[in-house]
């Protein structure tokens, strides 16, 4: 039996409201901030239909999220019972609007792709391009694109910004750094994290698995691949904080900490230029200084987007799959007899499954119609923003038998959730390696890990592109301490 809901609902004294916050955007290859600022959400239809109000408690409950409604009404979204549960509303448009025109709670109008076989041909369709210079919206509209303060901070070019042939330099340059070897070298030093962060609250007792764990390891991860010094990187943890806490820091803070990353960042660069290492940093320099004409500000943009994108995937992959697994206790139970059993096959698959089923990026980051297409049916006019809707894309019952069910040992499962074509994600299997590290030291260490709080108390995280939980109390008896071997290695 599933102990939880299929998804937490919001609850505390004062409800999230997703669409309020300072959204966090995320896709290949990571997260940045969308950065919509509204005061709450409304979905539309292209032929003008109103969907629930701002305050998510006056949303018409024939649109609830928890109850049919109908064929002939969209259900809301963007409100605070969508940002809970999503799928209900997914399914809906897959059946009666595959491809579904909306107005975004910062009033930027755009088109959503929920059916898988739509999603794989706009992920890799060159018509939709990844820069915002082709959105045709209003300059005010151009502005609630992309992460908060990246124009201001000339941190605009890169992965997620930018279409061939910049894109193919750019990213030939960086995909040495996470190439399976590469990667599997890191290995010893993600389970060195790994046990340090679990060392420090396995003696508590409880912990809040988002704060003492899942949020640091990639942090740390991803600061050592590209060589921050280690006496640095706190301040980098602060700053991606702030940048996903989404709304809960003061008013322009998201901005500030990308000003501060970005003056930390040229200080780096020049300092590694004169004294490189085996760093991501200083290949990037070498590279540019080799004649492959990387700009001072790419290489800031570069660290800058691998720095982001390489930790609130895995911040939600954590935190998400261990959520998931609390949630079905006979898949738990069925991982941890194969860990135990030294076995690493159902780690893998299981990992692929926690991300198709409540998979860390909900959105793919914005496209943009360079001409006018035909998507799903429905004609995109050149200049349209278009979302891929990864969530509801890797539920469609046309591509993925049984989608709702949690299946670790599921075979055929070629999800979306790191994306499609030339922008799937760069840092996929670096994530992968922290998610199954994670999940496997954390269910060996801490056999009887259960929840602190009732489900029903546990918030999500406000955003329009990133799924994530913002806290995730747990519980637990005596843990055992590391052992060698742990992690089996799938890599």
């Amino acid at each position: 039996m599933n102990d939880c809901p299929a998804h937490p609902s919001a609850g505390g004294d004062s409800p999230a409201r997703p669409a309020a916050d300072a959204a966090s955007a995320g896709g290949s290859p990571g997260p940045a901030p969308d950065g919509t600022g509204g005061t709450g959400g409304t979905g539309g239809s292209a032929s003008g239909h109103r969907a629930a109000e701002a305050d998510p408690e006056a949303a018409d409950p024939g649109a609830a999220l928890g109850t049919d409604p109908g064929a002939d009404a969209a259900p809301a979204l963007f409100t605070w019972e969508f940002a809970t549960d999503p799928y209900p509303a997914y399914a809906w448009l897959r059946t009666h609007s595959p491809v579904h025109r909306t107005t975004l709670p910062s009033g930027v109008e755009a088109w959503l792709v929920t059916r898988y076989e739509d999603a794989r041909q706009a992920l890799a369709d060159a018509r939709l391009s990844k820069d915002p210079a082709h959105h045709a919206g209003p300059s005010d509209a151009k502005g609630k694109t992309g992460i908060p303060g990246e124009r201001k901070a000339e941190l605009t070019t890169h992965l997620l910004n930018i279409d061939p042939p910049d894109h193919t330099r750019l990213r030939r340059l960086v995909s040495k750094a996470f190439t399976p070897r590469r990667v599997a070298a890191f290995a010893p030093r993600v389970q060195e994290l790994t046990d340090r962060l679990i060392d420090g609250f396995a003696d508590r007792g409880q912990a809040d698995l988002i704060h003492d764990f899942a949020f640091p390891l990639p942090i740390y991860a991803i600061c050592d691949l590209l060589g921050v010094p280690e006496e640095d990187q706190d301040d980098f943890r602060d700053w991606a904080g702030m940048m996903i806490r989404h709304g809960g820091g003061p008013r322009g803070g998201v901005a500030r900490s990308v000003k501060k990353m970005r003056g930390y960042l040229a200080e780096l660069i020049h300092r590694k230029r004169e004294n490189p290492g085996d760093d991501l940093i200083s290949d990037l320099i070498r590279a540019s200084d080799h004649g492959e004409h990387l700009t001072e500000n790419e290489a800031a943009a570069m660290a800058f987007i691998l720095l982001f994108a390489g930790f609130e995937t895995t911040v939600n992959l954590i935190g998400n799959g261990v959520y998931a697994l609390l949630c079905h206790p006979e898949q738990r139970e069925r991982l941890q007899r194969s860990l135990a059993a030294g076995e690493s096959g159902l780690l893998a698959t299981g990992i692929e499954e926690l991300l198709r089923y409540d998979g860390p990026v909900e959105l793919a980051t914005w496209r943009y119609a360079t001409v006018p297409l035909t998507l799903g049916g429905e004609e995109i006019g050149a200049g349209d923003p278009v979302l891929v809707v990864l969530a509801a894309a890797d539920r469609d019952p046309e591509r993925f038998p049984d989608p709702d069910r949690l299946d670790l040992a599921r075979s055929d499962n070629q999800h979306l959730g790191y994306g499609h074509g030339i922008h799937y994600c760069l840092g996929a299997p670096l994530a992968r390696l922290e998610g199954q590290t994670a999940l496997a030291t954390l269910l060996g260490r801490l056999p009887d890990l259960r929840l602190a709080v009732e489900p029903g108390e546990l918030r999500r995280r406000g955003g329009l592109i990133m799924r994530g939980l913002r806290t995730l109390p747990v519980e637990f008896g005596p843990g055992r301490p590391p052992a060698e071997g742990d992690t089996p290695s799938t890599l």
